[in-house]
């Protein structure tokens, strides 16, 4: 036993629910900077839920991305699955850019989840649009 051993707790038990809530977090973190828009569209997925989103964040501080994807897609029917993705690449196009960081990650989602970026791209390509305010 460590040092610090005691101090180390388990994490949240995963379900379908709080793997969205912890998809989008991961999506949101990605790039290093947490954007307003990125915790609106948090708020609005989860509804307002502080317990899942704190729940969530407890979850992400204490399990590594790959190992919630691998948890995540053995535990997520298709639908569920489609879903966090679909959510996943709102909140990643909701401050109107893209970087690198955010894109390995989607595109990991998309690799465990079982979705090609072929597959993906209608609805990718809805959601870059009802984004797309500027056609106003």
């Amino acid at each position: 036993m460590g040092l610090f051993d005691a101090f180390k707790s388990e994490p949240p038990k995963l379900s379908p629910r709080l793997a969205l809530a912890v998809g989008l977090l991961f999506m949101m973190a990605a790039d290093g900077e947490i954007e307003s828009e990125e915790i609106g569209q948090l708020q609005s997925v989860v509804g307002g839920d502080g317990d899942l989103i704190q729940t969530a964040v407890k979850y992400l501080r204490s399990v590594k991305y790959e190992q919630f994807l691998s948890d995540a897609s053995a535990l997520l029917n298709s639908q569920q699955k489609l879903c966090v993705l679909i959510n996943m690449a709102d909140s990643l196009l909701s401050d109107g850019h893209a970087d690198a960081a955010e894109q390995k990650t989607f595109a990991n989602a998309l690799q465990v989840f079982g979705y090609t970026e072929d597959g993906f791209k209608g609805h990718f390509e809805t959601i870059a649009l009802k984004n797309n305010r500027s056609i106003f």
